[in-house]
């Protein structure tokens, strides 16, 4: 294969073009993202069941569906939260399903869902499925305007989102935070009890007032003609003019009984403000494979000329720009990227002369440009991810070209030819570098193949280092030995008695390499120590899961009491608000309250619906100012915040769980659960590191209670639904029709006068319709007394148990992890007393971390057994694989201390990094070995075979270790990278060196080799 190359230039030449070409097209046509795509396997079922308590809806609905939907394949995890007259239950489906899958599972679901509607109880409605869970709105826009109504706000976004789905790679626009309208009847029940009109003629005048009625065609003369009657409500005025009744002789309209308004409803779901001013958020998702930088110019465009349209005094703010992001990241990687070439190229320059620099460079950039070439084939994309794994990989691309280009240059100075050093160290690594090269590669198979969600989000990882390392074991034994041949063409041949090892470096690590041979047990008692404190040091290491975001965003989750109106928990999250805008470096503010955002980032998981919950969206000038504002939150919400619960985190990059530390506790009793809730609050409470206590019960409320007289009731013609009605309208209201107003179709909602609302003492003075009298009846004739209790407002259950869960959070000010604060707490936790049937189990980053990792180590052992298998086919013996993989527990020495110095906690990553340290490792003992094996023909005794063989691998191997440690520095910068970066230049340093030391120490001590007259 060599000689082809050497010999046919025009197809070496094709080669190259056919790599640098395609590459650069398929860079220029690949997707841009900031974050892989990954599935989410959730599905929420929301069933209305108006008028229940949370115990009621519990038992009556959500128990039902629960078995039911039990009863599919592939579910993970069901919960469900039951509060009053509402049932969401979330569906989580194994981690193994494919994304091809979910849809016919979901189907599945449905029908599951629908099999058991007729099982619910009457008054129970039709349960709606939600399995949107996926889209991410990563162009994320909220629309203001000063003295513009919600109805204003609304039509110009309802525009916007026509308009906006029509740019070419929009997936979905959507719009959230409408307050929605209302026509509201307010009722003077004593006018309505004084001309005796009943409620069930008021309602059944405006059902049929605006309804569409089909009054047939008229035929005549062979043409057909619709027959439409006049009289349906064109507006308020028309509604206020309905004739009631006709009591007396006298016509009674509407308006005599009831003032009629069109206003915003008074308990909207969802309300969102920017920078304090009402807003609706405009959220637009992009199709797959699209490269969002571009889709992200077309909407911008788009938006300038649609600006003269735009209302004056409207506006449009960016809340989050993933175009601009990703564009900013790949910009930066771009240019890490490059600084990580420069490196490379500079380090072989310096180390291996000039003319093996460029050689090595450009065989490197060939190698990355052909890459890209590869991942548009495979699908991937330019994100946070696969960029990152260029950079891993770029020190290792050019660790085979390193051994070709080293193994000539020996050859030139020996008096060889090109083509005969070609040939020469072609045939005597070719094998051994593909074994080494599948090595390093399985080594981070584990990250492709782990079958849960954070292996799918970092498996770009993975297929972009197996195409590099393949690409580069291919160009290294093809276009090397050609472009060598270009750049040494002059080179004279040198002295076949040359010894090109007689250098200082080489003389120097001949006296460590035969000192450590000769003093073999003590060299191994050493590193036994040094791994000892290795072992030691690592229970000082931070633990962490996945770092924050470089961009500066954090969020304050703010919780009023349970049971807080919605609108009041918008007054006093404004109070916050405030403070916040008066801050400096504060770039935009969002605020979302009853629930949290869009999903505008992958890693973000919105809160569920609560109205007395609220989330601030806070984006500063720079990472700095980010970390001095939250301090300053911080101090806002304990002075003058102190009723409220609350939680400050910066934006994530990996998948966050609900809170990072969480207990949960699972039993049947509530007034148990919340006692042995309230002690595992008390230990949390009291470490001082943890901070943001809270539970998911919320805490307890009132509920009124008017007592019902059962028999008294029945013989005035009174039953309890004619009592909730009435009780019902002269408080919150009740639906009696629709108003259409164009293509709004508007609710009409029939209520008591504001005098006549809200007051519990008066609910005895009410007036109940008797349809059976024909007259108003006294509330307090059928009501006994009112009660008030104490109820649980929410009842969450996990897997079909009833489950509290207890939430903390390492504090965000200290250079503190989640799993640091566990370790402090787990044990106090742990001895509490539960009783029988009651057990604790632990959730938040500790069961996140866990679960990934699980799925990692579960494609591990596969991948060791297949690195083995390789070595020994290799070699074709025992004892060079067992010397070789001696030195993989070494790797951890340089890990630990690397970690230690630098002060950055073992992450997921960094556990990827170490994990991928195996391959390396391997990949350089194999090269050193397969030398000794060359050397041992030409030597008369096996000691000067080692020596001479470690002595003749320090300049490939060191070269190779340092590329790869040198090029991760533009990752240090960070945050995703960091802990893998410093653990890869850690550990492969410390490596390297055991690699050239205790490697031979160990390769003589299992072959009983002895330096019989201390000379090499």
């Amino acid at each position: 294969m060599v000689d082809y190359f050497l010999r046919h230039k025009a197809v070496s030449w094709l080669m190259t073009l056919v790599l640098l070409v395609g590459g650069t097209l398929s860079f220029l046509d690949l997707g841009q993202l900031e974050f892989p795509e990954f599935t989410i396997r959730n599905a929420l079922v929301i069933t209305p069941y108006p008028g229940a308590t949370p115990e009621e809806v519990e038992q009556e609905v959500t128990a039902t569906l629960e078995e039911s939907i039990q009863e599919m394949r592939a579910i993970k995890r069901i919960s469900s939260i039951s509060s009053d007259g509402l049932s969401q239950i979330t569906v989580e489906l194994e981690s193994t399903v494919q994304e091809e899958e979910l849809q016919q599972l979901w189907d599945a679901l449905r029908r599951q869902v629908n099999d058991v509607q007729g099982q619910l109880p009457p008054g129970a409605q039709r349960s709606r499925i939600n399995d949107d869970f996926g889209d991410v709105f990563g162009w994320m826009i909220n629309l203001t305007g000063e003295g513009y109504s919600m109805a204003d706000l609304k039509d110009h976004a309802d525009f916007l989102k026509r308009e906006l789905a029509l740019v070419d790679g929009v997936e979905k626009v959507s719009l959230t935070g409408a307050r929605e309208e209302r026509i509201f009847v307010e009722l003077d029940r004593e006018r309505m009890r004084s001309l005796n009109i009943p409620p069930e003629r008021l309602q059944q005048l405006l059902q049929t007032q605006n309804a569409v009625s089909d009054a047939g065609h008229l035929k005549q003369e062979g043409r057909r003609f619709r027959i439409t009657p006049t009289g349906s409500a064109a507006d308020v005025e028309d509604l206020r003019a309905l004739i009631v009744s006709e009591g007396n002789g006298n016509l009674v309209r509407l308006s005599d009984i009831a003032d009629i308004e069109r206003d915003q409803t008074d308990r909207p779901e969802q309300l969102y403000r920017d920078m304090g001013r009402q807003a609706l958020s405009l959220g637009v998702s992009f199709e797959s494979g699209v490269n969002v930088v571009e889709v992200g110019e077309r909407l911008n465009r788009r938006l300038a000329e649609l600006e003269n349209r735009t209302p004056l005094g409207m506006e449009l703010n960016v809340v989050y720009d993933q175009p601009q992001v990703v564009d900013d990241a790949v910009s930066g990687f771009l240019i890490s990227l490059a600084q990580a070439v420069a490196i490379v190229i500079l380090v072989l320059m310096v180390f291996m002369g000039w003319r093996s620099g460029l050689l090595m460079g450009s065989i490197l950039l060939i190698t990355i440009i052909g890459t890209f070439m590869m991942m548009r084939i495979h699908g991937l994309q330019l994100e946070t991810i696969s960029l990152g794994a260029l950079i891993i990989a770029l020190g290792m691309l050019v660790d085979n070209a390193i051994v070709i280009a080293e193994g000539m240059l020996v050859g030139l100075k020996r008096g060889s030819s090109v083509r005969d050093a070609a040939h020469q160290v072609v045939r005597q690594n070719a094998w051994p570098l593909l074994g080494a090269t599948v090595i390093a590669i399985t080594a981070f198979a584990p990250i492709g193949l782990s079958p849960d969600t954070t292996g799918e989000f970092i498996g770009s990882l993975f297929f972009v280092l197996l195409y590099s390392l393949l690409l580069s074991w291919i160009t290294a034994l093809t276009l090397t030995p050609f472009f060598f041949r270009m750049f040494f063409r002059n080179s004279r041949q040198g002295d076949p008695d040359h010894d090109p090892y007689r250098g200082m470096l080489y003389r120097g690590f001949r006296t460590l390499i035969t000192l450590g041979i000769r003093l073999r047990w003590l060299t191994l008692l050493l590193v036994v120590a040094l791994l000892a404190s290795a072992g030691y040091g690592f229970t000082f290491v931070k633990n962490a899961f996945f770092p924050a975001s470089n961009t500066p965003i954090f969020f304050v989750d703010y919780w009023t009491p349970e049971g807080t109106d919605i609108l009041e928990t918008a007054k006093r999250v404004g109070e916050l608000e405030d403070a916040v805008m008066e801050m400096p470096d504060i770039r935009h503010l969002t605020t979302t309250i009853g629930g949290g955002a869009q999903r505008f980032t992958l890693p973000y998981s919105p809160e569920d619906r609560y109205a007395s919950y609220a989330q601030l969206i806070v984006e500063t000038d720079d990472k700095t100012s980010q970390h001095a504002r939250m301090a300053d939150v911080e101090r806002e919400l304990e002075r003058r915040h102190p009723e409220a619960d609350f939680k400050i985190a910066p934006l994530e990059v990996g998948p966050s769980p609900k809170a990072k530390i969480e207990a949960r506790l699972y039993g049947s009793d509530p007034q148990t659960l919340r006692r042995l809730a309230g002690e595992i609050e008390a230990i949390f409470r009291d470490e001082p590191l943890a901070t943001s206590v809270r539970h998911s019960w919320r805490n307890r409320v009132q509920a009124i209670e008017p007592v019902f007289l059962e028999d008294t009731a029945r013989r005035l013609g009174v039953s309890r639904s004619d009592l909730a009605d009435t009780l019902a309208m002269n408080t919150t209201g009740v639906r009696l029709g629709t108003y259409r107003d164009g293509s709004d179709l508007i609710p009409i909602v029939a209520r008591a006068v504001p005098e006549q609302r809200h007051d519990v003492d008066d609910l005895g003075s009410l007036n109940v319709w008797s349809a059976e009298r024909g007259r108003y009846i006294p509330a307090d004739q059928v009501i006994e007394r009112i009660d008030t209790e104490v109820a649980d407002p929410l009842i969450l259950r996990r897997d079909r148990q009833r489950m509290l869960a207890v939430y903390a959070e390492p504090d965000p000010l200290r250079d503190v992890t989640a799993a640091s604060v566990l370790e402090r707490v787990r044990s106090d936790v742990e001895a509490l007393e539960l009783p029988s049937g009651y057990r604790l189990e632990w959730g938040g980053e500790h069961e996140t971390s866990s679960e990934a990792q699980s799925g990692l180590f579960s494609s591990l052992p596969l991948g060791l057994v297949i690195m083995f298998i390789i070595t020994v086919v290799l070699f074709n013996n025992w004892r060079q694989p067992l010397a070789i993989w001696s030195l993989v527990p070494l790797t951890v020495i340089g890990v630990v201390g690397a970690l230690l110095i630098s002060g950055l906690p073992f992450s997921f990553m960094a556990l990827l990094g170490t994990l991928s340290l195996i391959g390396m490792v391997l990949k350089n003992a194999i090269v050193l070995v397969e030398e000794i094996n060359v050397q041992l023909p030409l030597h008369d005794r096996p000691y000067s075979a080692v020596v001479r063989a470690a002595i003749s691998r320090v300049r490939p191997v060191s070269m190779a270790a340092l590329t790869t440690m040198l090029g991760m520095l533009p990752l240090i910068g960070d945050a995703f990278f960091a802990s893998m970066a410093v653990a890869l230049i850690g550990g492969l340093g410390v490596a390297t060196l055991l690699t050239l030391v205790v490697l031979p120490v160990v390769y003589c001590v299992l072959y009983r080799i002895h330096p019989e007259d201390g000379k090499a």
